[in-house]
């Protein structure tokens, strides 16, 4: 199944004293290594936010400007994997060639605060394979994508495989209505036709505070 993905990974983590979510550790590795390899099998992986040695392959983008959500996030990734890669020997930042890169039919959006998340895309992607043959963006009768829910139906949308055109247009109309900088995630996807998978208890269990991260066992500097 071809899909692109998107690692949100640029927060201030204000209640966190300022420590990088994307830093934290979980089970020996950082919450953004974890959140790459939940990505592993996209096309595609572009982290949004600050470029801390990514692995080989991984792009890079920031939304602009910084620290202007999740949504302004979303649009910034979506526009990075559209262009084309760096030439070989130009870095992250070098030149780029060609003009424009093509799609895939799906994107994922995936928050880089979630320890447990690849249990998440695993459901996901479960419920997209049950779909029929080459329409996998109708899973679950969601003809623009799923999006991830807990048992007792909160939905968590930075979780969730969206039909790349529809989320393109999304952030399009967002974007004429001046409504992406400190945008909400739920009201940039309220047009999309989008089915909730229930996912592993605690998959998409997000750290906020240093509680939650006491209570997930996440470990960090700066307490």
């Amino acid at each position: 199944m071809e899909f692109d993905a998107i690692i949100l990974a640029g927060g201030r983590s204000s209640r966190l004293g300022g420590s990088p979510k994307s830093e934290l550790t979980y089970d020996g590795e950082s919450l953004l290594s974890r959140s790459i390899a939940a990505a592993r099998g996209a096309r595609r992986i572009v982290v949004v936010g600050p470029d801390t040695n990514l692995p080989s392959g991984v792009l890079n983008c920031r939304e602009d400007p910084p620290f202007a959500g999740p949504a302004a996030a979303i649009a910034a990734g979506l526009d990075r994997l559209q262009r084309p890669d760096p030439a070989p020997d130009a870095g992250t930042a070098g030149r780029l060639e060609g003009t424009e890169t093509q799609a895939a039919t799906l994107t994922l959006v995936l928050a880089c605060d979630m320890p447990r998340a690849q249990d998440a895309v695993h459901a996901l992607l479960d419920a997209l394979r049950a779909a029929a043959p080459g329409d996998a963006a109708r899973a679950s009768q969601g003809k623009d994508g799923v999006m991830a829910a807990s048992g007792d139906g909160r939905r968590q949308p930075l979780a969730g495989f969206y039909s790349t055109a529809a989320l393109k247009r999304a952030v399009d109309d967002a974007a004429a209505r001046n409504t992406l900088d400190h945008g909400s995630v739920f009201a940039l996807l309220a047009r999309l036709d989008v089915q909730a998978v229930t996912v592993p208890a605690g998959s998409t269990d997000d750290v906020d505070t240093w509680d939650d991260a006491a209570a997930l066992g996440v470990e960090g500097q700066g307490r």
